[in-house]
């Protein structure tokens, strides 16, 4: 952990870590995309004992720890005045577009918003700052632990082409289809299953099809 300290990027206060099944997906998760891009330092974990040795760990040598999945990271760019106008002004346009989306996902995630912590990808999914992570979970549920219902949030990036796509797509099946797309794709982007894996199959080809006349 000394040596991680040491490693740390200017403007680095936290000491940020990422679980997950394996070191593969944990390394390729889109949540690391802002990270990576200022050259923050990431603790990959992905022992099974990772997560319950975490949740009770707050900091080391002054630097608290951090869940990259759970709540906000607040490390965007700083913005300027103007920037912070140009948000703003995104943010209130994509909003008919985050409702629709909401209202399409309710049974699986809390709300749709936008996000600065992805660059390339255009959906994660994120849980609350005090929740469960989505790792323990299913290792808890899988041990039949009956837990309480908890929903994620689903975080897009306003600039993906895709999200671009949405937000001007008129065709309500087709707009449903990308939607759950979005959705499952984060879901097996951090390691997570599907419950229905053929019709996931099924959205895709439809649209591949619909997008390829």
């Amino acid at each position: 952990m000394a040596n991680y300290v040491e490693r740390m990027a200017e403007g680095q206060d936290k000491i940020y870590y990422i679980y997950a099944e394996n070191h593969n997906t944990a390394k390729n998760s889109p949540h690391l995309e802002i990270l990576r891009k200022k050259g923050f330092e990431v603790l990959l974990l992905s022992d099974r004992i990772d997560e319950w040795m975490m949740s009770s760990l707050q900091e080391f040598d002054g630097k608290h720890f951090q869940d990259v999945t759970k709540g906000k990271l607040d490390i965007a760019e700083e913005d300027t005045e103007e920037s912070k106008k140009e948000k703003e002004a995104k943010a209130e346009k994509l909003k008919p577009l985050l409702d629709r989306m909401t209202q399409v996902l309710s049974e699986k995630v809390t709300a749709v918003k936008t996000t600065d912590r992805l660059t390339s990808s255009p959906a994660c999914l994120v849980v609350g700052e005090y929740d469960m992570g989505l790792q323990m979970r299913r290792l808890l549920e899988q041990a039949g632990q009956q837990l309480p219902e908890s929903k994620p949030s689903l975080e897009i990036n306003p600039d993906h082409p895709i999200v671009v796509k949405m937000d001007i797509e008129s065709d309500e099946e087709r707009f449903s289809d990308m939607a759950w797309l979005l959705f499952e794709q984060a879901t097996l982007s951090e390691g997570g299953q599907l419950e229905d894996p053929a019709t996931f199959v099924s959205r895709m080809n439809k649209l591949i099809v619909q997008l390829s006349q």
